[in-house]
């Protein structure tokens, strides 16, 4: 197993990031038009996020790869990778947080994908990248009763524990603890049968409306409570149901984009799902 593979699959994470930023007009998300509903953060700052986190793929993957114990044991590798990773992204940002969530998800995904790649490789089949999200599951099984353990007796609480005491959510934790299901059984059946269908970027913001009008979205919750995020799942299946021409479509984001700004709405889970969901189309080859 050679260098050029880590280069590889490091970059195929990479680039998806680099894609989900760029699509444009994205309702309520930095994109290459304009911030979104973000006062903090640019088109600017998610490149430089991107290329601090970029190094630490090679690293989340290799230790997959080179990982021959139980799949808890890697888990704990990972996560101190992953917060040396994020030390170097808030550096490279000035304190913004623009893809925490991205960066654990991709520390478990790449390193599920090199324990995975010892004996498997590319392309991917559908079969191979469930497999991969099957290991995600084993090795994060515990993560979320293990981290929200006696937080209501702490006294800093991160968005996600507020969230979950507020209203039980899970976050990206449970995501992962279930072998993030909204890939498996939304998004990338959807990219499998539409890709080539139409050109990339009206695809990818395609998926992200289909993601927003299912997802059960932390970043919507914390800023628009219960209310707010069910306000995005409804307009959000609208707009997915009309299967609208491209050029209406891309109207219609623009005014989707101007209502969250207003309401301070921004679905980030459902962008960070979709990067993942953008990994997994070019390990199968369907992007």
């Amino acid at each position: 197993m050679n260098n050029s593979l880590t280069t590889q699959i490091a970059r195929f994470a990479t680039k998806s990031l680099y894609y989900e930023v760029a699509i444009s007009p994205k309702p309520g998300l930095v994109d290459r038009f304009n911030n979104g509903a973000h006062d903090d953060m640019d088109f600017f700052t998610f490149i430089n996020s991107i290329e601090s986190l970029a190094p630490h793929f090679q690293e989340y993957f290799q230790l997959g790869l080179q990982h021959n114990a139980d799949l808890t044991e890697l888990f704990h590798k990972l996560r101190k990778a992953g917060i040396q990773a994020e030390k170097d992204m808030l550096l490279a940002t000035s304190g913004v947080n623009t893809h925490k969530g991205a960066n654990f998800s991709f520390a478990v995904l790449l390193g599920a994908t090199g324990f995975y790649m010892k004996t498997y490789s590319l392309p991917f089949s559908p079969a191979d990248s469930q497999a991969v999200l099957n290991l995600v599951a084993q090795m994060t099984q515990d993560l979320a009763q293990q981290d929200f353990y006696q937080v209501t007796q702490k006294k800093q609480l991160t968005h996600g524990e507020k969230l979950y005491i507020d209203t039980g959510t899970l976050g990206i934790r449970g995501e992962a603890a279930k072998g993030y299901p909204a890939l498996t059984n939304l998004l990338l059946p959807f990219l499998r049968e539409h890709t080539k269908q139409e050109n990339t970027e009206i695809l990818l913001l395609r998926s992200l409306i289909l993601l927003m009008s299912q997802l059960e979205d932390s970043n919507l919750l914390h800023r628009g409570g219960i209310s707010g995020w069910q306000d995005v799942k409804q307009e959000a299946l609208a707009i997915h149901q009309a299967n609208l021409t491209p050029e209406i479509f891309n109207v219609t984001l623009a005014d989707f984009n101007q209502q969250l700004i207003e309401k301070n709405l921004s679905p980030g889970g459902a962008a960070d799902l979709l990067s993942l969901g953008i990994y997994f189309a070019f390990l199968e080859n369907v992007l």
